[in-house]
């Protein structure tokens, strides 16, 4: 083997020591150097490597922040803070705040149309709501709400007055879905109405236990104004969803699939799901306030077939006293009935009857009234047949189709 020739004078030992503690030396950093770039090239990595990971952590944090789908407005707010929903419950302004912001939880909601003249009746209904845990909410369509404060309830429910709207005007801008979310079903009830033979709890009971999503208690037929056979009681029933006609125009059999056959109630008591209901808010117009012909369209929000969604109650029944409330002498407009007379005797006299027209509107509209909501149903038809026409994502879920 040939040896290294240092230039050092020094003995051969001495020389051999130093060339091998050189090549040692020269050794040890080169294996020095060579780990030290592999193990940069190892942080490199594994910072690299980190760097990703964090990175992806942001990316899914703003994929998931951005991905929320917060309601207008409530983008600056904490989600945890933002309320959503509200009811109609009435809280007192001292004492304990119930915990974690919530109070007993009403079942139900009855809203209903009043006036002072049936005040009676409607003392009978909300008394025996309000003994089944519901909250109530009168709307007071003659403006008079200071003669209800005699009876020992009307502080614990909700008064709206406003003159000479409907049930469906006030439920269009005081019931929406998200205020009333907070119940599991909306009674949107007339005045004119009966309960002796009904009771909201076995009520609820029975409409959970079939599926209805809408629904209303069937009337007594010897008692009852009845205008379609559909809501006719029958007997030794629990419940039904069709009615049968076989002669005459208008027939309905077993295989009838549309209202007023089956999947039908009427407008004076339906009794709404919150799923219902926040569909069937929708499909009121803000502008047809006696909604005639909403009835036969109310199907298509009983999520799902309306032919076994759609029912009328037999067991909980109701009588239905059909009195021309709307539009009638009202309470505050007795006092002139005096006034009324002495004019019509006078233009009787004189043969001129057309300022008697003019008159007996000011005091009774009833006629006028009706015409108005024969003209309503007229302009509801045209915006349904507009709409179906004009959205083409939308299908028909009822549609039948003809076998060839």
């Amino acid at each position: 083997m040939k040896s290294y020739n240092c230039i050092f004078p020094l003995s051969d030992a001495k020389r051999r020591c130093l060339c091998s503690l050189f090549i040692s030396v020269s050794l040890i950093c080169g294996v020095y150097l060579i780990g030290s770039a592999w193990l940069r090239k190892d942080l490199l990595r594994e910072s690299s490597l980190l760097m990703e990971v964090n990175a992806t952590k942001e990316t899914r944090h703003i994929r998931k922040c951005n991905g929320e789908c917060k309601l207008i407005g409530s983008e600056a707010l904490p989600e945890g803070i933002i309320s959503t929903t509200s009811n109609l419950q009435v809280h007192s302004l001292w004492g304990p705040v119930p915990e974690n912001g919530k109070s007993n939880r009403a079942t139900g909601l009855l809203a209903i149309a009043v006036g002072i003249n049936q005040k009676r009746l409607v003392n009978q209904i909300v008394k025996k709501f309000l003994s089944n845990d519901f909250s109530v909410m009168l709307f007071h369509y003659d403006g008079v709400v200071d003669e209800w404060h005699d009876l020992d309830w009307s502080n614990s429910v909700v008064h709206v007055s406003v003159s000479n709207q409907t049930k469906w005007w006030f439920a269009k801008r005081f019931l929406h879905p998200d205020i009333v979310a907070d119940y599991d079903y909306i009674f949107l009830w007339d005045e004119d109405l009966i309960v002796d033979n009904f009771h909201p709890a076995r009520y609820i009971s029975i409409i959970k236990e079939e599926g209805l999503e809408i629904s209303q208690p069937a009337l007594d037929h010897g008692k009852s104004e009845v205008h379609h056979p559909i809501t006719i009681r029958r007997r030794r029933s629990r419940l039904h969803r069709r009615y049968y006609k076989f002669k005459g125009s208008g027939r309905c059999d077993e295989n009838s699939t549309a209202p007023p056959c089956v999947g039908w109630v009427e407008m004076m008591a339906p009794v709404f799901s919150k799923a219902a209901w926040r569909c069937a808010w929708y499909l009121i117009q803000n502008d047809l306030i006696h909604a005639w012909g909403l009835d036969m369209k109310l199907g298509y929000c009983a999520q799902g077939d309306r032919t076994v969604k759609v029912g009328v109650v037999d067991e909980e029944y109701i009588v239905h006293l059909g009195l021309p409330t709307l539009g009638g002498i009202s309470y505050k407009n007795k006092t002139n009935n005096s006034e009324l007379a002495d004019q019509s005797s006078h233009l009787n006299k004189t043969g001129d009857s057309e300022p008697l027209v003019d008159i007996m509107y000011r005091y009774d509209n009833r006629s006028a009234v009706r015409q108005r909501s024969h003209t309503e149903m007229g302009i509801f038809r045209k915006r349904w047949n507009k709409a179906v026409k004009e959205d083409e994502c939308w299908v028909d879920p009822f549609k039948q189709h003809k076998i060839t």
